[in-house]
């Protein structure tokens, strides 16, 4: 039984589950705003709130964790540069869900997640 267990599981297998949240938390910080469901809008939002704690950290060590954890190098260069600056006075909250319509086809709740 999984009382009282946090992570949510999406349907999918953990290897699957962990694929998709690490390109999703990769859209979202290359773009800024990406569309999907209510429920993976929620899980990403805490991985890429982890991946700007590490950018506004700044540390090697951060740099590393954040290169093993994003797909493109290029955009976690960009990240570490940027997010100081941008979220320095900032103590978390760097995501923002808005509910959006239910998509067509199977009337899934949408939302749009975007950073602040």
């Amino acid at each position: 039984m999984r009382h009282q267990r946090r992570v949510p599981q999406l349907g999918r297998p953990a290897d699957q589950r962990k694929a998709l949240l690490r390109a999703l938390t990769t859209e979202l910080i290359r773009h800024g705003r990406i569309t999907t469901t209510k429920a993976r809008a929620k899980a990403v939002r805490a991985e890429a709130e982890r991946m700007i704690t590490l950018a506004k950290d700044g540390s090697l060590a951060a740099r590393r964790r954040a290169l093993g954890y994003l797909y493109d190098k290029q955009l976690v260069h960009s990240l570490f540069a940027q997010a100081p600056e941008r979220y320095g006075d900032r103590q978390g909250g760097y995501t923002r869900i808005i509910r959006s319509v239910r998509r067509r086809g199977d009337n899934a709740e949408l939302a749009v997640i975007e950073l602040v």
